[in-house]
């Protein structure tokens, strides 16, 4: 993927406007942060990313929060560029969490543990997560055996995801740091990288929770977001064949 990276990096350092590196710093931000709750639009995400200026596009007033874990998603987003070439790390987690996070409500709560693994327990979809006391020790095993690994494709990149999120080891925001991680170790190990869209949430959700049982659940909705990735790649003259 290091033409495809290269491309990237070069429009973010370039400030391009309307590239793919645009493109993506507005749907990867509204797409993750709408999975997670966001009620902003993707026409205001957009406003927010090239104005600095947000639009109330009805009655219903905005969540400040929304716009800052918005914008710090630009952020981590250029991060994840940045140091796409990184073994995944501890210290890499944190300081996808820390980015994404800072300067939120929750940063301000003393239970709350920014760019650190969670203090309290915690649930996904209903299902119980990893222990506190037990995180540090599964996030260790998790990384070790992944980078081990020998061969590093679409499925070992999806199994270290699902495992990731159910290890859920920060008290929020995992979500949006598993799908980060995943897309920067698509470009690390050649993965032809995807968004997650809202639109497939449902499916992406099933596809984790039923991933020990049927994996083609989560690795065709995957393969399906990877189409609409080729699509960009082509309109914007990428040729993913060397990518």
């Amino acid at each position: 993927m290091s033409v495809l990276l290269d491309r990237l990096n070069e429009e973010r350092l370039s400030h391009c406007k309307g590239g793919l590196y645009h493109k993506l710093q507005v749907v990867f931000a509204y797409n993750s942060c709408r999975i997670e709750g966001s009620r902003l639009s993707e026409e205001q995400t957009r406003l927010i990313y090239e104005t600095r200026m947000v639009a109330n596009e009805g009655t219903e007033a905005l969540s400040v929060d929304d716009i800052i874990e918005t914008t710090n998603h630009f952020r981590a987003f250029d991060w994840v560029l940045e140091h796409a070439m990184e073994i995944p790390s501890e210290q890499l987690l944190f300081h996808l969490h820390t980015i994404l996070k800072q300067a939120t409500t929750d940063s301000q709560k003393s239970w709350f543990a920014v760019g650190a693994y969670k203090r309290l327990p915690n649930e996904v979809g209903g299902q119980e997560t990893t222990p506190p006391e037990k995180v540090a020790l599964a996030i260790k095993e998790l990384l070790d055996e992944y980078i081990a690994c020998s061969e590093q494709n679409l499925e070992t990149l999806l199994d270290f995801h699902v495992r990731f999120e159910r290890i859920h080891p920060f008290q929020d925001g995992n979500g949006r740091v598993g799908r980060l991680l995943l897309f920067k170790e698509c470009l690390r190990c050649g993965v032809l990288p995807f968004v997650i869209t809202d639109e497939l949430k449902i499916f992406y959700y099933r596809g984790l929770q039923q991933w020990s049982q049927v994996r083609g659940y989560l690795t065709d909705t995957c393969r399906t977001a990877q189409d609409e990735f080729r699509r960009w790649l082509a309109y914007f003259r990428i040729d993913c064949q060397v990518c």
